[in-house]
């Protein structure tokens, strides 16, 4: 009999044992699933005001790029000469050649940052040429074309002057290509020298 009553209160310890675990386990379940339901809805709220704001400051970035592109534009416009032209407008003279034009010497090293003296084809690429280098200088070239030309040879090397002739030579058959007229042209002799 003794046995039998260990046995019944055994039994019934062991069903209150595992009624009670039972009923924490289901306990702890609904709280772990409620954490992390919770857990997720906060992550997704969090990507949601993430994605709004974003949202919004992508319209404001889109206005400060804009206004950044137009400043840029102005202060590139500010650096040109008044009487600038674009490039489409202005006409090119290609009748003689810039090294045989008259240039005035070279201005001061305090004049390098000035804007070109006009809006003349050759002073425009005189004054590139000194923005790159500022102790380039260019002789007063004021007799007739011989006479320059023979002033040039004296004061050149003879490879720049043997590029010179290059150029002048390819100048020359452009310009013959550009007014194909055979008559009124005189033959001009070659001088010996």
């Amino acid at each position: 009999m003794a046995e039998e009553q260990r046995d019944l209160i055994s039994d019934r310890g062991s069903s209150v044992l595992n009624t009670g675990d039972t009923q924490r386990s289901a306990w702890g379940r609904k709280a772990a699933l409620s954490t992390l339901s919770i857990l997720v809805a906060l992550l997704i709220a969090g990507q949601a005001v993430t994605v709004y704001f974003v949202y919004q400051q992508s319209g404001q970035i889109s206005k400060l790029t804009k206004t950044s592109q137009t400043l840029q534009l102005e202060a590139l416009q500010r650096k040109l000469p008044a009487s600038a032209k674009p490039m489409s407008k202005m006409r090119m003279n290609l009748d003689m050649p810039l090294a045989m034009r008259v240039l005035p010497l070279a201005p001061p090293a305090g004049a390098m940052n000035m804007a070109p003296a006009s809006n003349k084809t050759e002073d425009q690429v005189k004054h590139l040429l000194l923005q790159t280098d500022p102790r380039k200088t260019f002789p007063e070239l004021k007799d007739n074309l011989m006479d320059n030309l023979k002033s040039l040879k004296k004061t050149m090397t003879d490879a720049d002057w043997k590029s010179f002739e290059s150029w002048m030579h390819k100048w020359l058959l452009f310009e013959m290509a550009k007014n194909p007229k055979p008559e009124d042209r005189k033959a001009i002799p070659a001088e010996k020298g």
